[in-house]
């Protein structure tokens, strides 16, 4: 039988050398079908990373655009019930149209023009426009009578040319038109209008076209019925030089989608603009997914001719000279797994380990930054969430205050505005506390003390109050401003309908070695279904006299200060009254103090 010869060059290479070629080939071929591997999967982690990207800078461009159209709303706002809502324009009307130009000045950079229409489409008041284009009736147009139809709602318009009023400038401007019904006092009689404020449509403009969508996308804006109001490429589409998909964007909701448009295939990012109905897609053409281009393939080639480089050095060393090295990197490598992000790492042996090593001890270092950087993040989101959430203490409260001291000085109770004036600084002496967020519970309820004193004055004693804590509970901590807008509730929607006298009952004591707080009251109450949307926010319980705080808010600060297993209760029925009960830790506010220096 035959034997089967080797080849002569084969034959006359030394052992070492045939060891290197027939791993070398071996390792080769892995190599390639490691590299095909890593390139499919690279593409797909591609893909998917650009589409996490996109749906972010949709979710952030949705958020700006939203943020943006509260401005306006809140302008809307401060107009209607900071200065035409109290207002007689018959006696007041130079008053009013000097405030409303105010905060026209204020905003011009985002609005084109402000107008108040009477019932009948005559102008009241215009900012800077001074009347209506000769012939126009308002009353005739669309936008004004589905405002007037349906006055509970903000009513935004398509982008249009400004078309309603004079314009001394002779220019053609692009604007949004922001329309609400408002009620209008004229001497004794009340009547509908309609409030007019024209958005300039570059301020939008100039908030979308400063997004990037990455490589080769774009986004674009539309109406629930799928009209055009914003796109990179509008003036070509209204000439019909380019196209877009908006019979599909009509149709589509919150989401990703993969769709085929004039025979090329994209992925589309689809995210609703809160109340209006607008919705903003992100698109993002195939080939901006691929990694097919030059670099990449340069960047494989030189990867595989890299590891053919360590693939000979590793031939040349395989001995314990490489085993020894590996090993102790494996052992600080298991302290690193471990959680001992510190280890020193081995960096010693051939050039490969020592490169790994470092490479290792590099990304244990950035690890270790980067939990540091989201420790801080998270605290520094907690403290703006804070400041936001007691941030919202409606001036209206302080405005009735003064207004009663202003009386009782009129009416020579010098006494009792005395009293009222005290517990009005004592209350924002604490409402300040030095910008802390926690205080002692004695504060807090010397805080709510005064104000329930100054409602007790507004209300002319139409409810009595009682405040009842252990002494074993003063010096705990408890978290600022937190009873006074659960009494506000109790007030305003417990007792504002009630026939007899009401009570409100606050006591602080310890259960179980926690801290509680009750706030009671013999009002109206309320389903259990309402108790639970206060907790959600689904039940809206504060009123245009009331903090805004609310009772979800308060809640919310509590789990985010001290833990998802504390916080608020709600216990209602109708006709009985309310009990609302707060679980707090019982902790010393001293020690909680100096935990927070050190």
């Amino acid at each position: 039988m035959a034997r089967t010869r080797k080849p002569d060059f084969l034959q006359k290479t030394s052992i070492r050398y045939t060891i290197f070629i027939y791993f070398t080939v071996t390792a080769l071929v892995m190599i390639l079908l490691i590299g095909m591997s890593l390139y499919g999967r690279l593409s797909a982690q591609l893909t998917a990373t650009i589409r996490e990207e996109n749906q972010a800078v949709i979710n952030q461009v949705s958020l700006s655009v939203d943020s943006y159209l509260r401005t306006i709303m809140k302008l809307s706002d401060s107009l209607y019930y900071g200065v035409i809502k109290n207002a007689d324009l018959s006696t007041e009307a130079d008053t009013v149209n000097s405030e409303i130009t105010l905060l026209y000045d204020n905003n011009k950079d985002s609005v084109s023009n402000i107008a108040l229409l009477s019932k009948k489409g005559e102008i009241l008041s215009a900012v800077p426009a001074a009347r209506l284009k000769t012939g126009m009736d308002v009353t005739g147009e669309d936008w004004f009578k589905n405002t007037l139809e349906r006055p509970e709602n903000f009513h935004f318009s398509m982008p249009h040319v400004q078309y309603i009023f004079d314009n001394s400038e002779n220019q053609y401007r692009w604007v949004i038109s922001l329309s609400r019904a408002v009620e209008i006092t004229q001497g004794t009689s009340t009547d509908q209008g309609v409030l007019l404020i024209d958005i300039a449509y570059g301020s939008l403009q100039q908030l979308l076209d400063n997004v990037a969508m990455g490589n080769q996308g774009y986004l674009y804006l539309v109406s629930g019925a799928g009209e055009l109001i914003y796109h990179p490429k509008i003036q070509l589409i209204d000439a019909g030089l380019a196209r877009e998909n908006l019979s599909a964007a009509r149709d589509y909701r919150d989401g990703n989608y993969r769709e085929s448009y004039e025979g090329k295939q994209r992925d589309v990012v689809v995210k609703l603009v809160g109340y209006t109905g607008w919705k903003i897609i992100g698109v993002t053409p195939e080939q901006g997914f691929s990694l097919n281009n030059i670099k990449t393939r340069l960047f494989m080639v030189f990867v595989v001719a890299f590891f053919l480089f360590l693939l000979a050095l590793i031939n040349s060393y395989i001995s314990s000279r490489i085993t020894a090295p590996i090993q102790e990197l494996e052992k600080s490598v298991n302290a690193l797994e471990e959680g001992a992000l510190d280890t020193e790492v081995y960096m010693g042996g051939s050039y490969e380990i020592q490169h790994l090593g470092r490479s290792i001890g590099d990304m244990a270092k950035r690890i270790q930054a980067l939990m540091e950087d989201i420790v801080a993040e998270h605290e520094s989101k907690r403290k703006s969430e804070f400041d936001t959430l007691q941030s919202q203490i409606n001036p209206h409260f302080l405005y009735n205050t003064l207004d009663i001291i202003v009386w009782m000085i009129e009416n020579e109770q010098k006494q009792e505005a005395v009293k009222v004036v005290t517990a009005l600084a004592r209350f924002f002496r604490i409402s300040l506390s030095k910008g802390r967020s926690i205080i002692p519970v004695r504060d807090e309820l010397e805080h709510v003390r005064n104000y329930l004193m100054i409602q007790q004055t507004r209300f002319k004693n139409k409810f009595t109050y009682q405040i009842e804590a252990g002494p074993d509970t003063l010096l705990l901590a408890s978290l600022k401003l937190m009873l006074q807008p659960l009494v506000e509730n109790a007030i305003y929607h417990g007792m504002e309908f009630m026939d007899g006298d009401g009570e409100i009952l606050i006591k602080a004591c310890l259960e179980e070695g926690k801290l509680a707080f009750t706030v009671a009251d013999n009002g109206l109450g309320m389903t259990k279904e309402q108790a639970e949307g206060l907790l959600t926010g689904k039940t809206h319980a504060s009123s245009r006299r009331g903090s805004g705080i609310g009772v979800k808010n308060v809640n919310e600060r509590i789990h985010l200060y001290f833990g998802e297993e504390y916080g608020l209760s709600i216990r209602s029925e109708p006709d009985e009254g309310t009990t609302v009960k707060i679980v707090l830790p019982a902790v010393l506010f001293e020690e909680l103090v100096e935990g927070e220096k050190s």
